[in-house]
């Protein structure tokens, strides 16, 4: 069976970096995107937190399907825009909350997406329990429908009713990833729902780096996971690369 290709970006295409607007986007990388977008017949999708019109400023990668902010938009493979809106009207006070708490705090540096917002402490961690703390706080006197997210020295908060497994579920019934395997590489807790929807459906999934992760093989970096699509692509063993869980 033809595989169904899904990627999460930061820490998986990429490095992470001080900030998301300084990602260094590697020569390779494009052109083995999109020799396996033409390979699978468009079968391959980016699943990120980052908002879509983002993404496509440092991934100029035109007709590969998106699921930004993790799947609260999502575009698929024919173009067409899909967005779970929100009153965006309750953002407003978490916003100011926020831009104020980074000017006091020049460590921090929040990220508003549209739909959801991220507060980033990757320059200051020392300032994590202050980031956590804050956006509870907001969260509670705010928007206490939203749910925190947590990742890799970022707290988002973002809408209920979607995360990367549902992004991947939805993309699954559609052209033209239906009937195939999927295939999900992923670095972080917010990817963890991505593996699982993955795993139920007998597919494959791969944790980069170390970690807890309920993904069935690993990665040790981003080179590898580049290394090994282009492995992929030259005719080498699809899973040959990839440790399977538990191997060093």
């Amino acid at each position: 069976m033809e595989w169904a290709w899904f990627f999460d970006v930061d820490g998986t295409l990429v490095e992470i970096a001080a900030s998301p607007s300084r990602i260094v986007v590697h020569d390779e990388l494009l052109p083995l995107i999109e020799q396996l977008h033409s390979r699978t017949k468009g079968a391959v999708s980016l699943i990120t937190g980052r908002a879509i019109r983002d993404l496509d400023q440092f991934l100029p990668l035109p007709g590969i399907s998106i699921a930004g902010q993790h799947g609260l938009e999502l575009r698929t493979a024919d173009g067409k825009m899909i967005s779970n809106m929100v009153g965006q009207e309750v953002l407003i006070p978490v916003r100011d909350a926020l831009t104020a708490a980074v000017a006091r705090h020049p460590g921090l540096m929040a990220e508003f997406k549209g739909m959801s917002m991220a507060l980033h402490y990757r320059r200051a961690p020392t300032l994590a329990g202050y980031a956590h703390r804050l956006v509870r706080s907001l969260q509670a006197t705010y928007a206490p429908e939203f749910l925190i997210l947590k990742g890799k020295r970022v707290v988002e908060l973002r809408p209920a009713g979607m995360d990367k497994g549902e992004a991947i579920r939805r993309l699954m019934a559609t052209e033209p990833f239906r009937g195939r395997t999927p295939v999900f590489i992923g670095d972080d807790v917010t990817d963890e729902a991505g593996f699982a929807v993955v795993n139920a459906m007998s597919g494959h999934s791969i944790k980069v780096g170390p970690g807890p992760s309920s993904a069935r093989f690993r990665l040790r970096s981003v080179t590898q996971v580049r290394e090994w699509l282009g492995a992929a692509m030259n005719g080498a063993a699809a899973l040959a690369g990839p440790e399977k869980k538990g191997e060093r």
